[in-house]
């Protein structure tokens, strides 16, 4: 048995070395540390090769994907997540302004379109939250459906404090405007029944 290096182990199974690193921290193929690098064994690499959980005929088709809070003053960390997504890549790359805690953003929605019909095979981000503050693990097992896989190159990499920050303004924002509508809604409600307009269940008089 041989412990190969990740980028040897990469090249025997025909992938990317960041797929492979990603099909590792999911727990997808076993292997050893040595020091601080992660060795792979040539009898697992060859069982992976056998099975057909990993095989495919499909090209490598890459979708680079970046994201920042807030709808100015972030382009310099827009364009630095781009410009480092594309310096081992050749992918598109859509970028995002908005945050990660939202969950309808145009570029995340192009992003799932492009999953859902098949028009990429990996999915690269800088950091996992770039791709979501929380539920990043299910848009990850959404993607393995269609056969996509998602690559981080800085695993378990928290954001900054300022971008937290407006995350949770955002929260609060978001859980305020709701609270004001159900008020709204009870007050309009209220006034309807003190003039007779409609009855206590909410009925039209």
């Amino acid at each position: 048995m041989e412990l190969l290096r990740m980028s040897k182990a990469a090249k025997r199974l025909g992938t990317h070395p960041m797929t492979l690193r990603q099909w590792a921290l999911d727990g997808k193929i076993p292997f050893t540390r040595v020091g601080r690098e992660r060795r792979f064994s040539s009898v697992d690499l060859e069982n992976v090769k056998r099975g057909s959980d990993f095989s495919t005929d499909r090209p490598r088709l890459e979708l680079l994907y970046a994201r920042v809070s807030g709808s100015s003053g972030r382009e310099l960390s827009l364009e630095t997540q781009g410009a480092e997504l594309r310096a081992s890549s050749t992918g598109t790359v859509v970028k995002d302004r908005g945050s990660g805690l939202k969950e309808n953003r145009p570029g995340l929605n192009r992003v799932i379109a492009m999953v859902s019909d098949r028009s990429v095979t990996v999915v690269r981000v800088t950091h996992e939250d770039r791709l979501a503050r929380f539920g990043a693990g299910w848009l990850k097992r959404l993607f393995a459906v269609y056969g996509v896989t998602v690559e981080v190159l800085h695993p378990k990499k928290i954001g900054g404090r300022e971008e937290l920050l407006e995350d949770f303004a955002f929260l609060v924002t978001t859980f305020a405007g709701r609270l004001y509508g159900m008020r709204s809604a009870d007050n309009r409600r209220r006034l309807l029944t003190e003039s007779g307009q409609c009855t206590d269940k909410g009925e039209t008089a």
